[in-house]
């Protein structure tokens, strides 16, 4: 049978956009479809524009701070319409390199909505059908957003890259990363922030220590962080959005802004009528080598809802290329993946929790916590949290938590030795770099406890 082109790709995210260009890198004959922008949700709505809003987050203290090291800063003021306008410059610059990618490598595209017509051809928005010969779909996740009396009034992580003005007061829902990261990002731009979490504790599934350390520096800072509650209603009044919270009183903020996690982009993509099936929260579901039940069919990235990384996406769409188009079957490799929370204080975390750790056998655990030294001038109480997990009998490091400024930094080099089966030795054979917080891995003494 011929076919229009040997692979067709429906999304033009980070995983999608990879893909189709290693595709066309090996001689094969590309097209790919995107309904929305280039880039996906880490360009457009995600991990860029978040970081963006972190650094212009962290300005505050910065100011702040500058007084303990002989600076006079005058009045500061943040504005938010000049930091959008500068935000956006840079997405629509990164949207054109997307673009230039999928160009320069004769790869035809469509900026239309496609969806699956059957096991080798997608439909296109206006009708036209195109076959292929292996299509992959990479449509990524959106917000979940719960219902909720009033949820009409609430926005998500994707508008609030597009508010024209920033919230003055603002609650934000939510606990995972996310919301975390939204919470910490607007307080530091000066809104009054609070946070409400239905569990015990942010930040399930982290370290517990690492979560309660994190709450607390959060505390510190200003954000209004409420745990064992959630919103019962929202009422849109005068004087902006009445909350009724599930535990106590009632209170009036411009925002919420809903973080609650996000579910897999398959509605309407015609998957189900081809023959592949989906998980209970929607999610594509794939073998170890990222295709469906349908043999030309395959998935990659968050539409999967394996590990909701870009970095993830972005091997997954290569194990393919390998598999499908160079004769060399390869698995994505999704264990040991460092990550980086870009909360304030900042989380480097990678390998198993302590709690997930004790399951394995008897541990060792190193915990150090300190002032770092820049904010000792500052006068500022905030403190950094470095945790190494050992397995007693190897001394196989079986996990690493920072939590600090530089954290991202610090565990993606120390994710490389981690990867490749660093023992506690490795790291006190290793020369510390003086004076830096980092030299704390390398110079923990005896274990905290071992259990």
């Amino acid at each position: 049978m011929t076919f229009d082109f040997d692979l067709f790709v429906i999304g033009a995210g980070s995983g999608g956009v990879r893909a189709a260009r290693l595709a066309a890198q090996s001689g094969a004959s590309v097209a790919l479809a995107e309904e929305y922008r280039y880039g996906g949700t880490c360009v457009i709505r995600g991990c860029v524009p978040k970081k963006l809003m972190v650094y212009a987050s962290e300005f505050s203290e910065h100011f702040e701070d500058a007084a303990g090291y002989g600076w006079s800063v005058g009045d500061a003021s943040f504005n938010w319409a000049k930091f959008m306008q500068a935000k956006n410059a840079e997405i629509d610059r990164l949207e054109g390199i997307y673009q230039s990618v999928l160009d320069n490598n004769a790869v035809t595209h469509f900026r239309t909505r496609a969806v699956l017509n059957d096991a080798h051809s997608v439909r296109l928005a206006d009708g036209q059908v195109i076959t292929a010969k292996h299509i992959l779909v990479a449509t990524g996740g959106r917000p979940f957003v719960p219902a909720i009396s009033g949820g009409e009034h609430v926005i998500s992580s994707n508008e609030i890259f597009e508010l024209p003005a920033q919230p003055k007061r603002v609650l934000v829902v939510g606990g995972g990363y996310i919301a975390c990261e939204f919470a910490c990002i607007l307080n530091g731009l000066g809104s009054e922030t609070i946070q409400f979490y239905r569990g015990a504790q942010i930040l399930r599934g982290f370290d517990a220590e690492v979560a309660d350390f994190v709450a607390e520096e959060m505390r510190a800072k200003g954000v209004d962080l409420r745990v064992n509650t959630d919103v019962k209603s929202i009422e849109k009044t005068d004087d902006g959005l009445l909350v009724t919270p599930t535990l106590g009183d009632s209170f009036t903020v411009d925002q919420v802004l809903y973080a609650t996690g996000r579910v897999p982009n398959t509605d309407g993509l015609g998957l189900e009528e081809v023959g592949v099936p989906l998980g209970p929260k929607g999610q594509i579901q794939v073998d170890g080598f990222s295709q469906t039940s349908v043999p030309s069919i395959y998935a990659v990235g968050d539409v999967t809802d394996r590990v909701q990384l870009t970095p993830v996406a972005i091997v997954e769409s290569a194990a393919f290329i390998e598999t499908v188009f160079k004769s060399n079957p390869t698995q994505p490799d999704h264990e040991l993946i460092p990550t980086a929370v870009f909360t304030q204080p900042e989380i480097g975390t990678i390998g198993l929790s302590e709690e997930a750790a004790r399951e394995t056998g008897k541990i060792d655990v190193y915990v150090a916590s300190f002032r770092p030294m820049k904010v000792i001038l500052a006068g500022r109480s905030e403190k950094m949290l470095m945790k190494l997990i050992v397995a007693t009998d190897s001394q196989q490091v079986l996990g690493l938590h920072i939590v600090g400024h530089g954290a991202g930094e610090m565990i993606q080099l120390a994710g490389v030795a981690i990867k490749m089966g660093a023992t506690k030795q490795d790291f006190d054979r290793t020369m510390a770099v003086h004076p830096t917080a980092a030299e704390e891995l390398v110079t923990l003494g005896a274990p905290t406890r071992t259990v």
